[in-house]
C-alpha cells in the first residue's frame, strides 16, 4: 500500500484535554500533522476536527479506530481528496509603496481571487481562498515584490457523499449493537500490537 493524503473528521464533545490526548495518538506512532482544525458543527456541544495526514489506508483505519476509543469522540472518519470539499485561507502582507508602483492591483485580485483586508502607508495584506497550490502560487507571485509574511490557516473539509453529521449522529444512537462489536473487539488487539 502506498502513502496518500488522507483528511480524517473526528466529532467530538467539546471537552479540556481532548486535543492532547488525540494528539498523543499521532505522536507514538510517529506520524506527522500536515494540517489541524477545531471547530464547532451544526449540532450543539458537538466539535469537529478535521487533521489532514500522509499515509496508507491501513494506517488511517487503525488510527480512526484508536481515536474513536476516546472517552469523548463520538465517531472518526477518513476520505480521500476526492471524496471531499476543501479549503484553506492565506494572509500575505506586502510593502504598500513595492505593491502600488510596480503591480497592477485589479489584476492580481483578479487572476489570484484575493481581496486587499487591510491596506496601510508601510504595507497592505491580501487574503485569498483556495487549495495549497492556489495559495502558494500567489506566494510566488508576490515574493519579487518583498513578501513580508505569508500564513495559511488549516484546512477546513466537508465531505460530499455525507448527509450531515446530525443525521448520522441520529443513526448511531437507534443502531443496535451487532456483530460489528465482536469485530472491534478483534481489531482492538490488532491496535494494541500496531501500538507496540
Amino acid at each position: 500500500m502506498s502513502k496518500q493524503e488522507y483528511t480524517i473528521t473526528v466529532y467530538t464533545e467539546n471537552q479540556i484535554g481532548l486535543l492532547n490526548r488525540i494528539a498523543i495518538i499521532f505522536s507514538r506512532r510517529k506520524i506527522n500533522v500536515d494540517s489541524l482544525n477545531t471547530s464547532p458543527t451544526e449540532v450543539e456541544s458537538v466539535h469537529r476536527f478535521t487533521i489532514v495526514i500522509n499515509e496508507t489506508e491501513d494506517v488511517v483505519r487503525k488510527l480512526c479506530r484508536q481515536i474513536e476509543k476516546q472517552v469523548d469522540v463520538l465517531k472518526a472518519f477518513y476520505n480521500t481528496e476526492d471524496e471531499i470539499v476543501w479549503q484553506e485561507m492565506a494572509l500575505y502582507k506586502v510593502p504598500t509603496d513595492e505593491i502600488a508602483e510596480k503591480v497592477k492591483v485589479e489584476r492580481l485580485l483578479r487572476e489570484y481571487g484575493a481581496r486587499a483586508v487591510t491596506i496601510r502607508k508601510d504595507y497592505t495584506i491580501f487574503e485569498t481562498t483556495g487549495h495549497r497550490e492556489e495559495t502558494d502560487r500567489l506566494v510566488e507571485f508576490l515574493e519579487p515584490y518583498g513578501l513580508i509574511e505569508f500564513v495559511r490557516s488549516a484546512r477546513v473539509a466537508v465531505i460530499k457523499a455525507s448527509s450531515g453529521f446530525h443525521e448520522k449522529l441520529k443513526q448511531y444512537e437507534h443502531a443496535a449493537p451487532g456483530d460489528e462489536l465482536i469485530e472491534n473487539e478483534f481489531l482492538d488487539k490488532q491496535d494494541e500490537v500496531f501500538t507496540m
